[in-house]
Formats: structure tokens, sequence, C-alpha cells
């Protein structure tokens, strides 16, 4: 639209978009790094977040909970867990989580100490002190089905017991025939943000042919290097590693380099 129309301005177009993988109403906070850039979202989740609420979740919960080391490795996990029964950590147990989002959800739930590596993803989480020596301890691992597989093989083989508690599940999702229409018409240059290997593996394995090819030429903001791997491996050729996952970060990662 150019010029006025009917004492209206014009909306001013995006410098670019951005395509966010995150799950179904969890785009809010792209959405908010991505105008203070002058940056639209293009939202295409992968899947909804669906809480679980049965005795065997909540048992395994009460299991991970009492743990010697309590994991969270998302915010929805902190979120569900909470839903379920009140969180609170002992004294002289560490409870960690995956990043600062992950943290200030627990937080929000009532835990006092919480800590989170400066470098949010696996990598970063199995560096912390309270996951070193493990041999003989057990760790409550609050998480989804799926997802950071390198997590519990680590702790493992570091000796600890892992007590795995799935408090919510990621039901995947189509694309929209609206999301779809909208990456077709897309007029400017493109962003993917990318904070999960599993949203990029549902994403190649959903979208048509055309699509991918036309992603492909996508800038990849990747939130760690082993993601920036998966994207290279996936056929993505201009990707960036961004500092972490938030939605600030990877955006930066955007920004033209000096």
């Amino acid at each position: 639209m150019a010029g006025m129309k009917h004492g209206t301005p014009a909306l001013k177009q995006p410098a670019c978009y951005v395509i966010s993988l995150r799950p179904v109403g969890g785009h809010d906070a792209m959405r908010r790094a991505a105008a203070a850039h002058g940056m639209r979202v293009l939202a295409l989740s992968p899947w909804r977040i669906e809480a679980r609420d049965d005795d065997a979740t909540r048992d395994a919960l009460s299991a991970a909970l009492a743990a010697d080391v309590v994991l969270f490795t998302s915010p929805a996990a902190a979120r569900a867990a909470a839903a379920l029964q009140p969180l609170r950590d002992r004294p002289g147990q560490p409870w960690v989580a995956v990043g600062a989002g992950t943290a200030a959800a627990l937080r929000r739930a009532g835990v006092r100490g919480v800590a989170a590596p400066s470098r949010m993803d696996s990598e970063g989480l199995l560096a912390l002190p309270a996951l070193q020596r493990l041999d003989g301890r057990s760790v409550g691992m609050v998480t989804a089905p799926g997802g950071r597989g390198l997590i519990a093989p680590a702790l493992a083989a570091r000796g600890a017991r892992v007590l795995r508690a799935e408090v919510y599940a990621r039901v995947p999702v189509p694309p929209s025939p609206a999301a779809l229409a909208r990456l077709r018409a897309l007029d400017r240059p493109a962003c993917l943000a990318l904070s999960s290997g599993e949203a990029l593996q549902r994403m190649l394995q959903t979208l048509p042919g055309d699509l991918l090819d036309r992603l492909r030429q996508a800038r990849v903001l990747a939130a760690s290097q082993r993601l920036a791997d998966l994207a290279r491996e996936a056929g993505f050729v201009d990707v960036r590693v961004a500092t972490d996952a938030r939605p600030a970060s990877l955006l930066a990662a955007a920004m033209p380099r000096g």
C-alpha cells in the first residue's frame, strides 16, 4: 500500500521476516524482539504443548523432585510441573535449568535457588558444577518425551541415576494453509530462528518441497554450534550462531557484522 488512504498512514513494510518455530501460542517474545528491529514474525509452529495430568505423571514428578539434583529442560516443563504440585527446593538440593527462561519460570513458581548456564544449551547445562560429581547420586529430570537427547546419557555416564518425569508432551501439528500461503508470498529477506533441532526436523518432514527449497535460502540464526551444524547438514548455507536461545540474542546474530 502506498501513500495514504482515507487519512490512514500506510503500513511500513518490514525490513525482513523472522520465521519462528516456537510452539503454538509461544511466539509473543519473538514478535516483541522482532518489532524492535523493524522485523515481522511468520509463525510456523511444529507442535503444540499439552501438559500431562495423570497419576503416573504425578508419581514420576514426585520422585524427580525428591532426587539429589533436580534438572528442568524448558520453561514449559517448569510451568507443567508447577501445575501438578508446588515446587520447593530443599536446603542443599541443587536445582538447575537449561537456560535463563527456564530459571525464571522456576523462580516464578517459588524455587528459591536455581542455577543456569551462560551457554544456554545441553552442553552448557552439563558443564554446571552441580552436574559434575554424580556417581551414586540421583538426578530428577523434568522434561518432555523426545528432545535434548544428550543430557540423560551424559548424566548416566557420570554415574547418575536419572529419574525422568515427562510432565508435558509436544503434540505435532501440520503447517496451517495460512502459514504456507504467507511463506510462499514472502517478498522480503527471511531469517529462520532456530533453537530446537527437533523443531527443525519436524519442519523438514512436513513442508512441501518447493517451500523447503525456498526456505533454505533464509539466513539461519542458530542458538548453538550444534544447531548450526544440523542446519548446514539440512542444506542451509547462510548460518550464524547466536550467543544463546533468547529471541533478542537470536535476532542480534542477524544484524550486519562490523
